[in-house]
């Protein structure tokens, strides 16, 4: 976002030509025929679409606005009050300019953040509070000593650029960065035994440079291979410890590259440096609203997809730690805890449990800690993901204890998730001076329309205002910010990205934001997962495939009827179009039955398949879901789909792989028809098992797929927009054999380059170790400045609408 633009006055001539003014009035003075006077871009240039062709309607030679239509184009919002137009110019990601527009005159005043958030609270008729009186939330003055990404479209590469700033100061300021890296490597121990370097031996960065000359020669004339241990002795007599690898040639390598940062030093050392080095084998993942099981993990609409991503997430970290720590020549085993809500009332679910081991790990655990409320009284039921806030506080102290009882003192890093699991994490974080990740997963404030304007309305449902000012606290308290896509960050040319709508936003009543968290900062980075490929394998590979596990699928699918199944196929040998998601709106799978009961085309060629996380109502756990389970219903029987229609409740993951795998065998395709989604591990895990996938053009598949050539992008906010790019894909299959298997080969490709779990740990771990050294060197004083004013909105704002929250 720009600075804090100083008020200025210019004519909307000096904007637009002559002629284009004129046009930018009229299409103004039509726009205030209508009752809607806050519009968004999609219809501002919707309506300016419409209002050309009514203009040049009959014309030979109609007006060309380009200038005006690349104006209207960067608006991302206008308000259209009785004297003026006002305007939300994004020249470019989180760069705007606020433009209030005279009516009458040819007069443009230049806004500043505050006023143009006044004025919108004006066109949404909230009660009008002077300026003075508001909370103003402004987090730009703390960003102002440490370096930002330099331009737009290196936003989320923030690792990459901090790695080259630091490697700078390493060599531009080398007395001071020296010192600091000489310390830095001195803190790290396991069980109070240093595995870098020995503070008593190595005073400072001279003494150490001596030591590795003399490890370097000792090292050099052994066979690589050669056990480290041969050379223990001599080296730990130097103040060189055991933890630069486990060979005397990777030894050596490890050694040449730290003498090279205080002799040469530049970006790829360092990069390389660290990933060698073992500097994290406790890991904190906190996931707290609860109901986090292994078996069924697309249960309750709070924590599905979440659940999938934390446990193929902590199973890969291990594996990349166990080998990671072995290669460095530390013989200490890694170790992950999960730490989640423990529910009395557990209906049959481990949720009561308060320790549990994660299958297929080795030292990864489940530890549940329960909510209290002020008199220390455990809450027994469960909780809506919107109704956690009062409890966490206490939660994440209890959970502190809890941590250093099982680690045996603190963790290396922690990993938030979600908006609650982040606002813990980073307390846990500040409480124990460790490196904090946040993980969103989804923020919900883009997700609702004018969320923040209309708070109070949404409140008794949502409770927004406890959510984003958590996620205001947890972003900037974060040492690192891990996001599956660019877009999730910062957007398109054309939309404002999850992270980017808390750069500026108010919430009348309570407070306004104008620099709400700086994109450019290097704490975001892009980290997409991967899918279990223990689970998710193409169905070509036969040899991994259970023939009894196909046929009860098979089964399962297309012929079996039971209570939680619903639909008889008439033809179950048609093609299957399969989806499977959550029942909620944004899932949109309701949106994906009714465009394939009005194709009769369609429904001519194909079965659909729908696995979702409800069929019975009594299986329902939400209004939300509740409203979406009425609509299927209603759409089966209004366009007679029970003959075309199956509808069956999810199973296990093991099963959902093998589903992906069978609809293959079938030649089926996979629609993900999401009005929004932030990145589709579903979309990964159907690419991952060979099938043709149509999926949202909204949100994070558009950096998974690229369309047409491994996949297909969809606009699903239309049912024929939905069909008929399958429907072309079908006749395209019809005239060519070999389509189908080349678009799912071609899926199963970039999975397999771009999306695995190793290459997610390897960047996640290297986050933590790059992100634990700036934190040491002289980020500290603004990291202070920084969680002072977070403590500040924390305990004055957040924990005041928690004590009114539970007064409700």
């Amino acid at each position: 976002m720009t600075d804090s633009q100083k008020s200025g006055k210019q004519t909307l001539s000096s904007l637009l030509t002559e002629e284009e003014s004129q046009c930018f009035r009229e299409f103004v003075y039509e726009l205030n025929l209508q009752p809607s006077k806050h519009l968004l871009r999609n219809e501002i240039v919707l309506r300016f679409t419409q209002f050309l062709e009514q203009r040049n309607a009959g014309k030979k030679d109609p007006q060309n606005y380009s200038q005006l239509e690349t104006f209207l184009s960067k608006t991302q919002e206008m308000l259209l009050l009785e004297e003026y137009t006002v305007l939300l110019h994004r020249e470019q990601v989180a760069r705007y300019r606020f433009y209030r527009i005279q009516r009458v005159e040819d007069r443009v005043d230049l806004l500043s953040p505050e006023e143009f958030l006044d004025y919108r609270e004006v066109i949404a008729d909230r009660a009008y509070i002077p300026p003075e009186k508001k909370l103003l939330i402004d987090f730009q003055p703390f960003y102002s000593l440490g370096p930002e990404v330099p331009e737009p479209k290196k936003i989320g590469s923030g690792q990459r650029y901090l790695n080259s700033y630091m490697a700078g100061k390493l060599q531009e300021e080398p007395e001071v960065w020296q010192a600091f890296l000489c310390e830095f490597l001195k803190i790290h121990s396991i069980d109070n035994d240093s595995i870098l370097i020995d503070g008593d031996l190595i005073e400072g960065p001279e003494t150490l440079v001596a030591a590795l000359q003399k490890a370097i020669a000792c090292l050099e004339p052994m066979a690589e291979d050669t056990p480290i241990r041969e050379a223990r002795a001599t080296l730990r007599g130097l103040g060189i410890r055991d933890g630069f690898g486990n060979t005397a040639g990777r030894a050596m390598t490890t050694l040449q590259l730290l003498f090279n940062l205080f002799d040469s030093p530049s970006a790829d050392y360092l990069d390389e440096f660290l990933g060698a080095i073992p500097l994290v084998t406790r890991v904190a993942v906190i996931s707290p609203h609860g109901w986090f099981g292994q078996d069924h993990v697309l249960g309750r609409p709070d924590t599905g997809g979440q659940m999938v991503y934390i446990l193929d997430q902590v199973k890969a970290l291990e594996t990349y730690l166990k080998e990671a720590l072995a290669a460095a020549g530390i013989a200490v085993p890694p170790k992950i805890i999960v730490v989640t809500r423990l529910i009395p009332e557990n209906e049959g679910t481990t949720s009561n449990q308060r320790l549990e081991a994660i299958k297929g790990t080795d030292h990864c655990w489940i530890l549940r800690v329960p909510f209290k409320d002020e008199h220390q009284n455990v809450i027994p039921h469960w909780l809506p993901r919107f109704q956690v806030w009062p409890y966490l506080e206490q939660f994440a102290l209890d959970a502190k204890n809890e941590l250093l009882t099982e680690f045996g003192g603190k963790p290396d890093m922690i990993l938030g998730n979600y908006s609650d699991g982040n606002l813990v994490a980073s307390l846990l974080a500040s409480w124990m001076q460790v490196v904090q990740c946040h993980i969103a997963h989804t923020l919900e404030k883009p997700k609702y329309l004018f969320s923040d304007l209309y708070w109070k309305d949404m409140e008794k449902d949502y409770n927004f205002s406890l959510q984003f000012t958590a996620d205001l606290i947890s972003m900037n308290k974060a040492d690192v910010i891990i996001s599956s896509t660019t877009q999730e960050i910062a957007g398109t040319d054309t939309s404002i990205g999850q992270y980017e709508s808390y750069c500026l936003f108010s919430m009348p009543e309570l407070y306004k934001v104008v620099h709400g968290v700086n994109l450019f900062h290097p704490k975001f980075n892009v980290v997409s997962p991967g899918v279990d490929d223990a689970i998710y394998f193409p169905y070509t590979e036969t040899g991994r495939r259970l023939n009894n596990q196909t046929e009860e699928i098979n089964h399962r699918l297309f012929v079996k009827q039971g209570e939680d199944i619903f639909g008889e196929l008439k033809h179950p040998d048609k093609i299957p179009i399969f989806t499977m998601a959550r029942l909620n709106k944004i899932k949109n799978l309701t949106g994906l039955v009714e465009s394939f009961g009005r194709s009769a085309d369609l429904q001519d060629k194909a079965n659909l398949i729908v696995v979702a996380s409800a069929v019975r109502e009594e299986r329902v756990t939400d209004d939300e879901e509740l409203s979406e389970w009425k609509r299927m219903v209603q759409l089966i029987e209004e366009y007679g789909l029970k003959d075309k229609v199956r509808w069956l409740e999810s199973s296990s993951r093991q099963d959902g792989g093998e589903m992906y795998r069978v609809i293959a065998d079938r030649r089926g395709v996979f629609v993900q028809p999401a009005l929004f989604e932030a990145f589709g591990l579903t979309v990964l895990e159907a690419m991952a098992s060979g099938l043709p996938v149509f999926a949202t053009q909204f949100g994070g598949p558009q950096e998974i797929i690229v369309d047409r050539e491994n996949g297909y992008l969809i606009n699903p906010t239309q049912p024929e927009l939905i069909s008929q790019p399958i429907l072309d894909f079908f006749g395209r299959c019809e005239k060519a054999s070999s389509c189908w298997e080349v678009l799912g080969a071609q899926a199963v490709a970039r999975v397999r380059e771009r999306f695995t779990w190793r290459l997610y740990s390897e960047k996640l771990i290297k986050a933590a170790k790059l992100y634990g050294f700036w934190n040491h060197s002289v980020l500290t004083d603004e990291q202070k400045e920084v969680d002072r004013y977070c403590n500040l909105l924390f305990h004055m704002v957040f924990k005041n609408r928690a004590r009114q929250l539970l007064g409700d």
